[in-house]
């Protein structure tokens, strides 16, 4: 029964197209190298545990009280110095305020975002679990859908609210292609969408992700708690072609056998699994890709290239190539289209035919539709380098609408002034200059702080100076920002991978959480989530469920430490936004300054025993 198969049309390679496609895209020159720490060559500081002094005059005036956030200790400031002693958890850390301080109104620069893959987070509502006939594949379960959901969630925003985040970004919430596809390179495991960025239909909540009710009622609920929501979304590329949606949709063509294609595929193919000697790749042996008129019946040539008979063959280039064999959208074109063929046999859809308008044109309005029906205050952008920078110049103005359009007509639910707001994976990018600020992007994620700092910072606190200093710097003088991260689903976790003990993710955390940037806390970041199932592709391992039985005192105890950071920066614009400006080198001490907004971080060292 073999066939000779086309492999730029198969899902064998999905493992590549890891959320965001990362392992497809490569390296740029924006990445940004550090030197050695100031004055720190040597061994890091250390600390006997008595109380230290340090000098704030140039912080805060004389006869004013300081508070140690961390501690809760207050201390005056006498001949421009104020005495504490940091607290036994802390790591050697004093987060200093003024006792007048109120808590800063909130602003994106200085964002604290916890970014969920909302299927590994809380299963809220277990009766989704399995929609459209998705199943388990009774093994390690890699690529299936484990249950967590938009009403998991709403249960846990407390949780969020709790650690000090201000905003939360999901994976897209919209209807992902229904089957399954091969994962990994060697087809070991049954992959499904449950990362949200092999789009179907942007017009519709996925089932497994919930119901529109329920997911107004998150966003109501988040932004009842300051909570602002930040979808992901994909204008690169749709989805495979699945058994399931070919037979469900009518598209595609199976090959000719002897004997009817059930026989083959079982009566509801998608319940199709590997025999002796197969991989879940083999489900392509069934598929004949080259009847063209079959295949019309999908996406169609005006919409997408690909390499199926009858469409348009991918480029060579960013803008024109096929991720990870998926089907490439055609943003470029001018040509006017309709509606995609196989929406036409699926009666769910609300997608409705937009006269004169090109493929970007229905992207942009089925994406912003989204802010304009339940106020999603941001996107993140994935595969930005991919598409070209007017399309994401035209989404930015279309949910900039939306968003003003959404404020109108709920008054009550308005938080602040705040625009529609929107970061980019743009992969490699560092602190260089980006032309993308220019077409609609308030924020480009940093690809150089996990690479270039990260341990840096975990082994030594005061090796951080250089880096702060590099980065505040620069951003305080451009209007384009950055989201740093020290875990990402595309490249690797930070507990297991940077950090090997609990004590070191405490560590991470200080060095991580006190950027001059807005930062990306990857679920259970905070509680040291440890790697999960990878088989042939390692990026699996970094979309393990999140920990909730692992609640023990020794974990509580990295949270704790996180939360404390972050329920810092959610009070002071200035840590995340600040001028950077050293005060001593020992103790290591600088002050952050934004406005009439000040706060002063000490590092007294590492304990000595």
């Amino acid at each position: 029964m073999k066939n000779s198969l086309k492999p730029t049309l198969l899902a064998c390679f999905v493992s590549v197209i890891i959320a965001g496609c990362a392992s497809t895209e490569q390296t740029t020159n924006q990445t940004q190298t550090f030197s050695s720490p100031h004055k720190q060559t040597a061994q890091c500081l250390q600390w006997d545990g008595q109380p230290i002094t340090v000098d704030v005059s140039a912080s805060f005036k004389e006869g004013s009280t300081v508070k140690d956030f961390y501690s809760g200790q207050i201390s005056t400031v006498q001949q421009g110095s104020v005495t504490f002693t940091p607290a036994a958890d802390s790591g050697g850390l004093l987060l200093l305020e003024s006792t007048n301080k109120k808590a800063d109104t909130f602003s994106w620069d200085s964002a604290s975002i916890y970014f969920v893959i909302t299927d590994r987070f809380y299963n809220g509502n277990p009766t989704n679990d399995n929609s459209y006939g998705r199943s388990k594949d009774g093994q390690k379960e890699i690529g299936t859908f484990h249950g967590g959901d938009i009403a998991g969630l709403t249960k846990k925003l407390d949780y969020i609210e709790d650690l000090g985040i201000n905003a939360i970004w999901i994976t897209a919430p919209y209807e992902q292609i229904r089957g399954w596809v091969g994962g990994g390179m060697s087809g070991d495991f049954k992959h499904y969408a449950y990362h949200g960025y092999y789009a179907q239909d942007y017009t519709l909540m996925d089932q497994n992700m919930g119901t529109a009710k329920e997911f107004k009622q998150f966003v109501d609920q988040a932004h009842q708690r300051g909570i602002r929501v930040v979808m992901d979304i994909v204008m690169n590329h749709a989805g495979y072609a699945t058994l399931a949606d070919m037979q469900a949709f009518k598209f595609g063509e199976t090959q000719n056998f002897d004997q009817p294609i059930e026989t083959y595929l079982t009566e509801k193919w998608t319940n199709w699994t590997p025999a002796k000697g197969e991989t879940w790749h083999s489900f392509n042996d069934f598929i004949d890709y080259g009847k063209r008129k079959s295949w019309q019946q999908w996406w169609g040539p005006d919409w997408v290239r690909t390499d199926i008979s009858g469409y348009p063959s991918p480029g060579a280039n960013d803008l024109t190539m096929s991720l990870a064999y998926l089907p490439d959208f055609k943003t470029e074109s001018k040509k006017v289209v309709g509606l995609p063929t196989f929406y036409k046999n699926k009666p769910d859809t609300k997608a409705v035919e937009i006269p004169g308008a090109s493929v970007r044109d229905y992207l942009v309005t089925w994406l912003s539709d989204w802010v304009r029906e339940y106020g999603i205050d941001g996107f993140r952008a994935d595969t930005v380098k991919h598409v070209e920078p007017e399309a994401w110049q035209a989404l930015k103005m279309a949910s900039s609408q939306a968003f003003q359009e959404w404020k109108l007509e709920h008054p009550d639910k308005v938080l602040d002034n705040n625009e529609f707001w929107m970061t980019g994976e743009y992969w490699g990018q560092g602190l260089s200059d980006s032309k993308l600020y220019e077409y609609g992007f308030d924020s480009l994620i940093d690809f150089s702080y996990q690479t270039d700092l990260a341990k840096k910072g975990m082994n030594c606190f005061s090796a951080m100076q250089d880096g702060y200093q590099q980065y505040a710097d620069i951003l305080n003088k451009r209007d384009g920002k950055l989201l740093s991260y020290v875990s990402s689903h595309d490249t690797k976790l930070a507990y297991g991978s940077i950090a090997k003990t609990l004590d070191k993710q405490k560590q991470l955390g200080s060095a991580f959480l006190l950027m001059p940037t807005a930062v990306q806390v990857f679920y259970g970041d905070e509680t040291a989530r440890e790697k999960g199932s990878r088989s042939s592709d390692k990026k699996q391992a970094t979309r393990s469920d999140m920990n909730w039985q692992q609640f023990d005192a020794e974990h509580l105890a990295v949270k704790k430490h996180w939360q404390k950071l972050l329920q810092f920066r959610k009070r002071h614009q200035a840590v995340g936004a600040g001028q950077h400006i050293l005060l001593s080198n020992t103790p290591y001490a600088f002050e952050r300054r934004k406005n009439d907004d000040v706060v002063v971080i000490v590092y007294a060292g590492q304990m000595t025993k």
